[in-house]
């Protein structure tokens, strides 16, 4: 085990989050050396770290026990292969290990020689003999049975169940699990490596292979030539990681590193989320996915060119399955075809993404999230997507026009029910939000005023609003009013 751990694999071993951590190096309780922590920083700061408590003890155990099926067991080992390789790269650690040892008790027997020929005298045998002494107990102490960092228990398991991966020149890192791709756990982790179908077909995710060990897992009709293979080139949709790996590979930063896309998809299903509001659910083609950003939106083509822009209500991880919240408005072509004439399996055009209501991942404030009406679209995108990266606190305020506008309680409850970092508020104006005027602007000021007044950490955190045109306007002004800098309160009109 290496004496300095990165952040990822530091935080995954004490059974924290990467923001737990940084915040640590950030407050001087623990050095960081390059982004990296030692193992002795660690443990001083996480002195109860124990391998029981581990939560990647835990889940393998877990597992065992309740023993889900023999496919999900399966699901959650890396491929057969795989695995033997990772046990075989241990074991090539612990040989080496022990010819350490052996090599430090040939020294220490040549040691002992030399000390008896250099004693002249009583006093210089007694001296000698005293720091034979003090030599053999310091060694022995440090190799006899059962002493062993628990830290280094915890992360030879670690690295038989998962590989490291970082990327360069970004700078990120993530582990890999199970069987997923080098693409897929890129994906699952939050990170936007630059793909087009995920298929093996375009290679466009054709990354180098800087220093570890990957094999092929999936076929791929992209050829990559010999002088390209010769320099370590591998597609990230088709290998996964044997050992931890080091990749050089694009990471998108902005919404200008992601490509606008045309994409025929097909309706997988039309389900009511309330009277007024359906989720829509279109699924891309396995060889053209959907790349966006979380937060971001596309246009929408149905029937004979009804069009729309709407944001997606999905995490960018899962880029085939695209999840669409349609609020019925009469009159509105796009909205009645959907509503009424719309069918499984039919197709529908999309085209984008675009917008720049996105995470400020780089961030380390809290992250406020108030979602007006149907403005829980875009925000459900982007906390899914904080969730993805480990964010430490993500505060969510629901504030809908009547109990029926908050259309999906109960999956952010599950959220708030599940997971500790995320705290969830309900409010509900007596009003329709899209018509925020007069005495109805002064009662939501006022509603914001008391969510603000309940949460000390709210003004230092950073805001992210959606919905309607009007209420955006009263709560940006709000926000804007108590101190908050423009570039901490993002907004995103959604009709």
């Amino acid at each position: 085990m290496s004496n300095l751990l990165s952040l990822t694999r530091a935080a995954r071993l004490v059974g924290v989050s990467r923001v737990a951590l940084q915040k640590k190096i950030q407050c001087g309780k623990m050095i960081s050396h390059d982004g990296m922590v030692s193992v002795e920083s660690l443990l001083a700061c996480y002195p109860e770290a124990q391998l029981e408590d581990t939560v990647e003890f835990q889940r393998i155990s877990m597992i065992k026990e309740k023993a889900f099926g023999k496919r999900v067991f399966e699901r959650a080992l890396p491929d057969a292969e795989v695995l033997a390789a990772r046990v075989t790269e241990l074991s090539k650690a612990l040989a080496a290990s022990q010819l350490q040892i052996q090599k430090l008790n040939v020294f220490l027997n040549k040691l002992w020689q030399r000390l008896d020929e250099s004693a002249s005298n009583a006093e210089s045998r007694e001296t000698m003999e005293n720091l034979k002494l003090w030599i053999k107990h310091e060694a022995t102490s440090a190799m006899e049975p059962g002493f062993s960092n628990p830290l280094s228990i915890r992360d030879s398991m670690l690295s038989v169940m998962t590989a490291q991966v970082t990327v360069l020149p970004s700078g990120h890192d993530f582990l890999l699990e199970g069987q997923d791709t080098l693409l897929e756990a890129a994906m699952r982790a939050g990170i936007p490596l630059n793909y087009g179908c995920s298929g093996g077909n375009c290679g466009l995710c054709k990354a180098r292979v800087v220093s570890g060990l990957v094999k092929k897992t999936r076929h791929h009709d992209f050829v990559i030539s010999e002088a390209d293979k010769s320099q370590g080139f591998v597609l990230l949709c088709s290998n996964t990681a044997v050992s931890d790996v080091v990749i050089e590979a694009v990471v998108a930063g902005s919404v200008q590193d992601i490509p606008f896309q045309q994409i025929t998809a097909t309706v997988k299903s039309i389900d009511a989320l309330a009277q007024d509001m359906l989720l829509l659910h279109v699924q891309t083609p396995r060889s053209q996915r959907l790349r966006f950003l979380a937060g971001q939106s596309v246009t929408l083509r149905v029937g004979e060119s009804f069009v729309a822009d709407l944001p997606i209500a999905s995490c960018p991880c899962d880029d085939r399955n695209v999840l669409f919240h349609v609020r019925r408005q009469h009159g509105n072509l796009f909205s009645d075809y959907v509503f009424d004439r719309l069918k499984v399996h039919e197709s529908v055009e999309l085209e984008g993404p675009q917008g720049e209501f996105i995470l400020y991942e780089k961030s380390p404030r809290a992250l406020y999230f108030f979602a007006f009406d149907g403005g829980f679209a875009p925000i459900k995108s982007l906390i899914e997507h904080a969730l993805s990266l480990n964010a430490e606190h993500i505060h969510l305020h629901w504030i809908g026009s009547t109990q029926e506008n908050i259309y999906m309680p109960n999956v952010v409850r599950a959220w708030a029910d599940a997971l500790d970092n995320f705290h969830y508020l309900e409010h509900i104006a007596g009003f329709d939000l899209r018509a925020a005027t007069g005495n109805r602007e002064a009662h939501l000021q006022q509603q914001l005023g008391k969510i603000v007044d309940s949460d000390d950490g709210l003004i230092e955190g950073d805001i992210y609003l959606a919905g309607p045109e009007s209420a955006l306007l009263i709560a940006e002004q709000f926000f804007l009013g108590l101190g908050l800098p423009k570039t901490r309160v993002s907004v995103n009109v959604v009709k």
